[in-house]
């Protein structure tokens, strides 16, 4: 922890906002501090002779994955709690991102430090070159001396292409910027092995795989009413990271400075995968299947065994309404979802290229579909 480069820092709603949803100016404040303070060793916070803030002392780096434009939103709508459908949530995130960014912009100026604003959704992730251009970007801003602050784009993002939770957006933004730890800040210290306010409930200091969270009871959103996670949340969050190479720490925003000067505190999930430079690891958990198409059994055996690509020769079925592009769930004949990638045509179009060979369409429909339904570099075997 303590010898991380680059680190992903996610905070949640509840950490950031007052009861009645508006933000508490203190909290963030605390959070610009423990975040300088890292990245300057412990000094002043600022660089150079005019403080331009350029790089962290000790050669650190951070990426905040912040919430908070909802529940900012909230009070200057006159709304007492956050809403249940997307319009009224979009309407508030479109008020509060304004607020939350202007808020950090504030506080980072006090060490002369600058911030960069990346609204991402899981189309700007899935999909090839959309995902070179947010790497790029992200990349960017850290090489300029900006410390990038990251949030789903609540204000355009439709139900389908929605990360849900800014856990997972957090494990995800660890992939695509190769961070080297994620620190995912809660309302509690820790993963518990039951309620915590339950007397008798441990906290879990480290979780190496699976079977360390056998038995255990984790509990559903937090207490505030803002935000949209929870310790679920968190650990799926962590499970997505860790098996993607990045160890991750789970503790409270209090204990904040602890996590990222490496001292011990709250559950430290170790890594259980290698680190991958692809991004399948968004195909796999960030894109919601418009459609999916059954195969049959060799077609399974080549894309599971194999990792081909699918030919229209080897689909069954095809159901939905995609547009190429589009993510698609491909099946087994009993329906069990067994990967998912990107499809290279309309699902209208599909029904005519089923179980005929590339070189019969071609010549029947043209050289345009002599092609992979979905190229093997789009798809990602399911677990």
């Amino acid at each position: 922890m303590a010898a991380a480069r680059r680190i992903v820092v996610k905070i949640g709603s509840s950490s950031l906002t007052t009861a009645a949803g508006g933000l508490d100016a203190d909290r963030v404040d605390a959070l610009v501090d423990v975040l300088i303070k890292v990245l300057d060793g412990g000094g002043t916070g600022l660089r150079g002779k005019d403080g331009d803030g350029k790089g962290g002392a000790n050669g650190k780096e951070i990426v905040l994955v912040s919430s908070g434009a909802i529940a900012a939103g909230l009070a200057p709508l006159g709304l007492d709690r956050r809403p249940r459908d997307l319009a009224r949530q979009q309407a508030a995130a479109s008020v509060g991102q304004g607020l939350l960014v202007a808020r950090y912009t504030a506080s980072f100026a006090r060490y002369g430090r600058r911030v960069g604003q990346v609204l991402l959704t899981t189309d700007d992730t899935s999909r090839r070159a959309h995902y070179r251009n947010a790497t790029r970007t992200l990349d960017q801003l850290l090489a300029m001396g900006a410390l990038p602050i990251v949030n789903e784009n609540d204000t355009v993002a439709t139900d389908e292409i929605r990360f849900g939770d800014n856990d997972r957006l957090a494990a995800l933004v660890a992939h695509l910027v190769r961070a080297d730890l994620l620190v995912l800040l809660s309302d509690v210290d820790g993963l518990y092995d039951g309620d915590p306010r339950t007397p008798g409930a441990s906290r879990i200091d480290e979780v190496r795989g699976p079977e360390d969270l056998k038995g255990v009871s984790i509990g559903s959103a937090g207490r505030s009413g803002v935000g949209t996670g929870g310790m679920v949340t968190k650990v799926e969050a962590a499970r997505i990271a860790a098996a993607a190479g990045v160890p991750v720490v789970l503790t409270s925003a209090g204990r904040a400075g602890d996590a990222l000067l490496g001292r011990r505190t709250g559950t430290f999930f170790h890594r259980t995968g290698r680190r991958s430079a692809n991004r399948l690891l968004w195909l796999a958990h960030a894109s919601a299947p418009r459609g999916a198409l059954t195969l049959d059994d060799g077609a399974v055996r080549a894309v599971v065994e194999r990792r081909t690509s699918l030919l229209p020769a080897g689909i069954a079925a095809v159901e939905g309404d995609f547009t190429a592009g589009d993510p698609v769930e491909l099946r087994d004949t009993a329906g069990h979802p067994v990967a998912r990638g990107l499809v290279n045509f309309d699902a209208k179009e599909i029904p005519q290229l089923i179980g005929r060979s590339t070189r019969d369409l071609a010549r029947e429909l043209g050289p345009a579909y002599e092609r992979e339904v979905v190229h093997r570099d789009d798809l990602v075997v399911l677990d």
